[in-house]
């Protein structure tokens, strides 16, 4: 909500108090003539002095429990009335927070579907207009199907989001080898970064699971990217299955800039960035937690964020 438009409800909202309360105040007065004028017709109607003050006595009564009934219904109504401009006030204030992060989901998608166009069509074009050898052809389409990779994950995250909107987001559970299924997804789609050794994997086998694989792999394929985003200085990932209890406990930690206390719980919300300016300069479009939790709820699966020693981020699923 605007400044001006602020200070417009504020001097409208005191605007109705005070009429309201004036209205009130002219009520309690009138009702106070009335039984004044009343007392008066008594005392000049009759002669019998006890009769006289009795019935002054009971218009007495009756002029304070009108007073008592004005004010008293005139207060409850004027909180209900404060209440739901209190209610009022802050639905504007969240549609215009929503309005806001919609505005920068935009802003955000529309940088993160250039990008990976244009890296993919500097890699094409290098290898239209070039006789290059042939070890450089792979390694530029290599980067082209990572940058292709990268995009298809980001359509699918945002066609994810707005299943989720629409409440059309259904699960097909089936028997899985959940160890083969993150080896799978992780070589898949972070091949380069295996190579590299930046991601290590200590998997126990054959851990089965019934659920949905698209959208379990969705859910790795997200905290990945999320601790490849949020390492700066050096990318670290050591994702680790185990089986405890006779249940599955899945652990993807990072050595990047971690997660404040105040913002382990808002992190899932959607569109939530980051208040932190080297995060908040980091690319993304704050749907992927999001998505991530809603899967794990529809799977009953329960998400658990730590701080990791000596920095960094742990995320710990519990099957």
């Amino acid at each position: 909500m605007s400044k001006r438009t602020t200070l417009i409800f504020s001097l409208l909202v005191g605007y109705i108090v005070l009429q309201f309360l004036w209205w009130e105040i002219l009520l309690v007065r009138q009702s106070n003539t009335i039984i004044s004028l009343k007392q008066n017709l008594v005392a000049l109607s009759s002669t019998n002095d006890t009769l006289i003050l009795k019935d002054i006595a009971q218009l007495q009564k009756k002029k304070s429990n009108q007073v008592y009934m004005i004010v008293g219904e005139g207060t409850v109504f004027l909180l209900l009335l404060l209440f739901g401009i209190h209610k009022v006030r802050k639905s504007i204030k969240k549609e215009n927070e929503l309005a806001n992060q919609k505005s920068n989901f935009i802003s955000s998608i529309s940088h993160e579907l250039k990008t990976p166009i244009a890296a993919i069509k500097l890699q094409l074009q290098t290898l239209f207009k070039h006789d290059l050898e042939r070890s450089r052809q792979k390694e530029l389409l290599a980067n082209a199907l990572n940058e292709t990779s990268r995009l298809h994950k980001l359509v699918d995250n945002v066609l994810m989001a707005n299943q989720i909107d629409n409440h059309n987001l259904y699960t097909q559970k089936e028997q899985l080898n959940l160890t083969e299924l993150i080896e799978f997804t992780v070589k898949r789609y972070f091949s380069i970064h295996l190579e590299k050794k930046q991601i290590t994997l200590n998997l126990d086998r054959d851990i089965n699971y019934v659920g949905d694989k698209e959208l379990l792999s969705s859910i790795i394929i997200n905290l990945i990217e999320n601790a490849i985003k949020y390492s700066f200085e050096q990318i670290q990932i050591q994702i680790s299955l185990k089986k405890e209890n006779q249940k599955a406990i899945l652990e993807i930690t990072d050595t990047g800039c971690g997660i404040t206390t105040d913002e382990k719980a808002k992190v899932f919300y959607k569109f939530y960035r980051s208040g932190n300016e080297n995060t908040r300069k980091t690319k993304g479009t704050g749907i992927g937690l999001y998505i991530v939790k809603y899967i794990c709820n529809l799977h009953d699966i329960k998400i658990t964020i730590y701080n990791n020693q000596p920095k960094g981020t742990i995320f710990k699923l519990i099957f």
